[in-house]
């Protein structure tokens, strides 16, 4: 495949076969999912030696442990000996796993510490220690966020983020103790292809005073989405990641009375955590390549979008709070999240109804014969020493677009 003919970033131009072609997508698993860091799950969500989470990297099942020792381990979710699932359950706690087909038994650091009938089936001759669940290449926490691996040349977490590291911190530490999940997880199923929402959450502005004008009136999303910002930003870092903000004066978070409270009571110590980027302006959206996003206004929202397959995305959506916030703060923020973008929330049913769309008419052969439009400030973008990307006003550009695309070709290309 000529990635130079499916993404000319120069140009803002991105074939439609890169949304719905099978092979471009298998691609993908190998090159893209198999080599980057993807986020697994939340310090908050293994807190006691021996709670486990179940996830995924691409279409790989993943097994996410804090063993009996207290160290967080992941894992192959796949039993060595026929390959069936491992473990089924979503979330719990355990000192082992054992498999539901020939009863092969692992510890929760990995060992493999049963086998049925080994002295009469094996003769004593099975080398456990060789047998154990296969481990992640590398795996890492940045600020309680836990990311994996499967390929032990990449570079190390720190450097993979780059510059997008500031920003996960003004998500993610903006108090001291950092953020909790509150409200579980929520799941669900769109007919649409990965790259649509990862994107969107990199830097649509665009879209919100046409998709969600009528969720903002209904009072779901303040005045900032429907009107343009002189002091807003779109974020590019390189590596595919990207942010959005908007001007440091402006309201961005849940018009909720407690809500703006509680911000308003914690700017000057947010301030000192953060310093004076801060100052610059308030991040509301991004994506770290390629497919973990975030969001901060109408809710406190963090999502995957994992694929299975070119027209299929499977979603798992948090809300997260500052675990120093107070309860009443916790819990409008958790309602804000299932009313807002939950997955029937006010916000999401406009997005998944535009993606499946998107997705959908690129089946067509000769829709896909015509690349779709990412000019938007192209060549207007200038790199901001102050703010460490490539930046573009107003956040009305697809830069950020083009360095998601730019990212997803030269991995897509590199054998």
């Amino acid at each position: 495949m000529d990635m130079n003919r499916l993404v000319d970033d120069k140009n803002g131009l991105v074939s439609r076969r890169i949304f719905i072609e099978p092979d471009i997508y298998q691609l993908e698993l190998e090159r893209i999912f198999a080599r980057c860091w993807l986020f697994l799950c939340h310090e908050s969500q293994i807190p006691r030696p021996g709670d486990f989470f179940t996830t995924y990297m691409g279409e790989d099942p993943v097994l996410v442990i804090r063993d009996t020792a207290g160290q967080v381990r992941a894992f192959l979710n796949v039993c060595r000996h026929r390959g069936n699932r491992l473990c089924r359950a979503d979330t719990g706690n355990t000192a082992t796993f054992t498999c539901a087909y020939h009863g092969w038994t692992y510890r929760n650091d990995g060992r493999l510490s049963g086998v049925p009938y080994l002295k009469e089936a094996y003769h004593d001759e099975l080398d456990r220690e060789r047998w154990g669940l296969v481990p992640v290449a590398q795996l890492d926490d940045y600020k309680g966020l836990f990311f994996a691996t499967f390929d032990r040349e990449a570079p190390p977490l720190r450097e993979y983020l780059g510059e997008a590291a500031w920003y996960l911190d003004s998500f993610f530490d903006r108090r001291q103790g950092g953020v909790e999940f509150v409200g579980g997880t929520h799941k669900w199923v769109m007919p649409c292809n990965w790259k649509f929402p990862a994107e969107n959450f990199a830097g649509d502005g665009y879209h919100v005073s046409w998709s969600h004008l009528s969720a903002v009136r209904t009072g779901s999303g303040g005045d900032f989405r429907v009107k343009p910002d002189a002091q807003g930003r779109a974020l590019s870092f390189g590596n595919g990641h990207s942010i959005m903000t908007v001007g440091p004066d402006m309201e961005a978070d849940p018009p909720l009375p407690e809500v703006l409270a509680y911000e308003a009571q914690i700017l000057p110590e947010m301030q000192e955590r953060l310093g004076g980027r801060l100052r610059l302006g308030k991040p509301i959206a991004g994506t770290v390549f390629p497919n973990f996003s975030m969001l901060r206004p109408t809710s406190r929202t963090i999502r995957v979008w994992h694929p299975r397959g070119p027209d299929k995305t499977e979603v798992w959506a948090w809300v997260f709070v500052d675990k120093a916030a107070p309860p009443e703060v916790k819990k409008a923020l958790r309602l804000a999240g299932a009313r807002v973008f939950g997955p029937g929330g006010t916000f999401e049913q406009d997005d998944m109804d535009n993606w499946q769309g998107c997705t959908q008419t690129g089946l067509g052969v000769v829709a896909r014969r015509y690349p779709l439009n990412y000019e938007m400030g192209l060549g207007l973008e200038r790199f901001d020493e102050d703010l460490g990307a490539l930046a573009s006003d107003y956040r009305y550009s697809e830069s950020n677009h083009r360095g998601f695309y730019r990212r997803w070709a030269q991995l897509m290309a590199d054998a």
